[in-house]
């Protein structure tokens, strides 16, 4: 599993519903695309949780194949052409579950980002991550969660989408998450508890769900 992510940030007072037109008549056309196992159409709003406009489309790619084709395609190309080239950021996939809504449609993502220390073995520290990982993605309202690593910057990162904001997702981040940090956590018992960013997702595109697997990538 591939996972990709780039990030649009926009003018402070950018029409967004721009974007929700785009993802409107657009998002259709991934809807099939070889090789993807699932695009989440996010967006997030300036004044709404959020210091920025943002459109950050999120990728879990079940095949490195159907990456290369959309980067080097005209799927890419026409994000390129509306908006210039963003960086695209990319991480090694760790684990991928499905969760107790996984059958739902999912309303809310959230992102959160976490730095593994360099007194860490790399080893331990991802095993510890990707078991705590298999027991967050059993919340109530989660409709499915990965788990992947960075290994240039040293950066674990855990992306879950959400049922509904009333299942799990409140405002302050999904009720009834256990903290990321502990004294088995990778960042120290001192670390934040928030759960990161947090999106809208507008649509969700998922040809090949069924390749990601289930559980650890290894």
């Amino acid at each position: 599993m591939h996972v990709m992510q780039y990030e649009i940030t926009l003018p402070a007072d950018y029409d967004m519903g721009i974007i929700e037109e785009r993802v409107a008549t657009r998002g259709h056309l991934l809807d099939d695309f070889p090789g993807l196992g699932l695009k989440a159409y996010l967006v997030r709003e300036r004044g709404e949780g959020s210091p920025v406009n943002q459109y950050a489309p999120f990728y879990l790619w079940a095949a490195p194949e159907g990456m290369n084709a959309f980067l080097w395609g005209p799927g890419f190309q026409g994000i390129v052409d509306d908006f210039g080239r963003p960086v695209v950021q990319h991480w090694t996939g760790l684990a991928y579950e499905e969760g107790p809504a996984s059958g739902a449609v999912p309303v809310t993502a959230t992102r959160r980002r976490t730095p593994l220390g360099e007194g860490l073995a790399p080893g331990r520290a991802v095993a510890d991550a990707v078991a705590r990982h298999a027991r967050e993605a059993r919340r109530d309202g989660v409709v499915a969660s990965a788990l992947a690593v960075d290994p240039r910057h040293w950066e674990l990162l855990s992306f879950t989408l959400w049922a509904a904001d009333g299942d799990g997702a409140g405002a302050g981040g999904p009720a009834g998450s256990e903290s990321p940090a502990g004294p088995d956590s990778p960042t120290g018992p001192d670390s934040p508890t928030e759960e990161g960013e947090r999106y809208r997702v507008l649509h969700l595109s998922a040809p090949d769900r069924d390749r990601l697997g289930a559980g650890r990538q290894w």
